[in-house]
């Protein structure tokens, strides 16, 4: 493999029993209305990796905690059993809860980060709710794929400057999040990726390019592969990497001197690092990385996904996937 830190990886994405990890791929009909367009869950490749036996524990009744310390606002994505993978319902809570962060006084800094071993590790689809017949010529249908990505443009232009503790697995919508805050801090040994472009979908966000560049966006998005933390720091997608044992307290020490900044100054001076990427075009990047979404899903590869779940399941459709990259 080339490059140091840089990891094959097979697309898993729902952790069944036994620790075998599958992939959903399936679509949801929205009924015409746009709120419920907002509140349904899109049609969307999923992409929630495991390790090992899934941990048997009781799901969490609260999927986002909060939690301030000496004016920095923790946020914590809390379903260790399912590596943080959000549902599109959690995905907005975590939204709200950002937004809540942002207009309260007293808090100087935000800390989003995950709980147990792992950041966010993707959009989690129950496989017993999802219908996989999809139309592309619906209009509804595209909506309810691209809209809620809408509020990651939301989560980047908050007042408050917003840090992204990250260890363990970083997947799909998880780089979604992490990329999107201020500054982004992991352990050396986090698992950063997008497996599910080997195929099957486009990253519903673009900040990849920003990052680090074009050579990297695409050395990730061509492959599906992973990187750890130390690569993805050199790399320049992420600020910094420790060891796994010093990030909580890396962290906060520079969450607490952000948030020592008076608001308004904080405020500013994001505002106009944020200014100078959308002249370079970061509202548009955006917009086309939605769209270009939609494309992917319609992809023959994607619909030949589906259409192997819906003849001969999962596995079937896991040993295909795996069939193509050897």
């Amino acid at each position: 493999m080339a490059g140091e830190g840089v990891h094959r990886f097979v697309v898993v994405v729902i952790a069944v029993e036994g620790g075998v990890s599958e992939i959903v791929h399936g679509t949801r009909v929205p009924p015409h209305s746009r709120r419920c367009l907002l509140e349904r869950q899109p049609w969307s490749l999923v992409g929630r990796a495991t390790v090992g036996p899934v941990p048997d524990t009781t799901e969490t009744e609260t999927a986002i905690l909060t939690d301030d310390r000496e004016r920095v606002r923790y946020i914590t994505l809390n379903r260790p059993e399912r590596r943080n993978a959000l549902t599109m319902a959690q995905l907005g809570q975590f939204f709200d809860t950002l937004a809540d962060a942002d207009a309260a006084p007293d808090v100087g800094a935000i800390v989003v980060q995950g709980a147990g071993g792992a950041f966010c590790s993707g959009i989690d689809l129950d496989p017993d709710e999802i219908d996989l017949d999809y139309d592309s010529r619906s209009f509804e249908q595209e909506l309810a794929l691209v809209e809620p990505f809408r509020r990651f443009e939301e989560m980047w232009r908050l007042r408050t400057p917003t840090i992204a503790s990250v260890q363990g697995y970083c997947l799909a919508v998880g780089t979604d999040i992490a990329f999107h805050a201020d500054m982004t801090v992991c352990s050396d040994d986090a698992q950063f990726g997008y497996p599910i472009v080997r195929s099957m979908a486009s990253p519903s966000t673009h900040m990849w390019t920003y990052l680090a560049g074009p050579q990297w966006a695409k050395r990730l998005l061509l492959t599906g592969d992973m990187i750890d933390g130390a690569t993805a720091a050199r790399a320049g997608f992420v600020l910094e990497a420790v060891p796994a044992d010093e990030l909580a307290e890396h962290t906060h020490a520079l969450a607490r001197r952000v948030a020592t900044v008076p608001g308004d100054i904080s405020a500013a001076n994001k505002a106009i690092c944020n200014k100078v990427l959308e002249l370079m075009g970061y509202t548009l990047a955006q917009e086309l990385a939605r769209d270009h979404n939609v494309i992917a899903h319609q992809s023959p590869a994607a619909q030949q996904f589906g259409h192997l779940i819906r003849t001969e399941g999962f596995k079937a459709a896991l040993a295909w996937q795996a069939d193509q990259f050897g």
